[in-house]
């Protein structure tokens, strides 16, 4: 009896062994053939507009970007060589396309434009263009679309219609600065494959942010001058009088802004009549490029438009790059956050080259120096600068 009772055991453990051993290569066979497929896992990601999305990290071969700013957020993250379409106003080669931006350094645009220029047309692109064109994204075959259209409802149709994924960044109101310009650079990163990437340039930012604080972080409240920024805002109506009391640069470079009256926060328009008041107050004032077209004709009209500007009186004016052009040029936002620092304080940043420092800024955000090509852009007059206020508008 005792035997049979041992037989019985043996042969149990036996089963029980064979059972795990099976199991094992089942699970073995599974992997293997997972392996082999090289199918990734979906994952469900949010967008920057609260949109659930299914995703395949790192699968993705052919990508369209639309919408003011996606193609500019893709270059620094992504691999453009797998863009299947551009925007019309992206490809310089065209001769039918929006043109309003062609004079102003458009940084993703000088350091990928020959690829640009042989994709299809995925849509007309441009401040215009305020839906995407389906049938045109279609025709370009994308696995996926990154869009800036921000209208959930719109954005859910378009995924439906396409059958790929549609993801939506953003950047929020402090632009290069914000926590969702990061947010969406990691959001690329984690689609593409590209985590490090991502990281490594939120970390750039934030390094560079601490310089720019910490060497203005001591100087006495009784030592820092008033200044007026102005010439922010959209490129097509921007002037001295378009201006922001909550400039992130500002706050960044410890810069006291001679404006602080406004009842709504972010870039507006003031009265010529507050304009004059505050010109007796402003010991700097730092002019956008962008303005620089709408000023000059209203100077060459009346030269006296400046006389109550205490800035322009004693020579104290400075300009900074075009940073919103078909949206914002996050690199020329960071290094103009350099040049407001040195125009201001100019002994806190006396060992910055701002050719250097522009070549070094853009080689993080895009693979190489591009000084030299931006400042030669016609808008750019040259790059940063101390303005002339006897010739410069003439």
């Amino acid at each position: 009896m005792k035997s049979k009772t041992i037989a019985a055991m043996v042969l149990a453990m036996s089963m029980v062994f064979t059972l795990v051993a099976c199991g094992n290569q089942q699970a073995a066979s599974s992997l293997e053939s997972s392996e082999k497929s090289g199918e990734p896992a979906g994952v469900t990601i949010t967008d920057m507009i609260g949109r659930e999305v299914t995703v395949l990290p790192g699968s993705y071969e052919r990508v369209v970007c639309i919408g003011a700013g996606a193609l500019r957020m893709y270059s620094y993250i992504g691999d453009t060589g797998l863009l299947s379409g551009v925007e019309d106003i992206d490809n310089m080669n065209l001769e039918e396309r929006p043109k309003m931006f062609d004079s102003v350094a458009r940084p993703y645009t000088i350091a990928y434009g020959d690829v640009f220029s042989k994709l299809d047309s995925c849509g007309v692109g441009g401040p215009n263009a305020q839906t995407a064109e389906a049938e045109k994204i279609l025709a370009c075959s994308p696995d996926i679309v990154i869009s800036e259209y921000e209208d959930v409802e719109k954005e859910d149709a378009l995924q439906e219609q396409l059958g790929v994924p549609v993801i939506t960044l953003k950047s929020g109101p402090d632009g290069v600065f914000d926590d969702a310009f990061a947010q969406s650079m990691a959001l690329l990163g984690e689609i593409f494959g590209k985590e490090e990437r991502a990281e490594q340039l939120a970390a750039f930012i934030d390094a560079q942010r601490a310089d720019i604080t910490e060497r203005t972080a001591g100087i006495r409240e009784e030592d820092r001058p008033n200044v007026y920024i102005c010439g922010l805002g959209n490129w097509g109506t921007t002037n001295h009088l378009m201006t922001a009391q909550d400039y992130i640069s500002f706050d960044i470079a410890n810069v006291r802004n001679v404006v602080t009256d406004l009842e709504a926060p972010g870039i507006q328009p003031i009265e010529e009549e507050k304009f004059v008041a505050l010109g007796g107050d402003m010991d700097i004032m730092i002019i956008d490029a962008a303005a620089v077209k709408n000023i000059a004709p209203l100077f060459q009209e009346d030269d006296t438009m400046f006389d109550a500007c205490k800035a322009w009186q004693e020579g104290e004016v400075y300009l900074q790059m075009a940073y919103n052009a078909y949206y914002t040029n996050y690199e020329t936002a960071l290094i103009n956050a350099w040049y407001i620092g040195k125009a201001v304080y100019p002994e806190a940043f006396a060992d910055i080259d701002m050719a250097a420092k522009t070549d070094e800024v853009t080689e993080m955000f895009l693979g190489r120096g591009l000084a030299e090509e931006i400042f030669a852009c016609p808008s750019s007059f040259g790059g940063y600068t101390k303005i002339d206020t006897a010739s410069f508008f003439q």
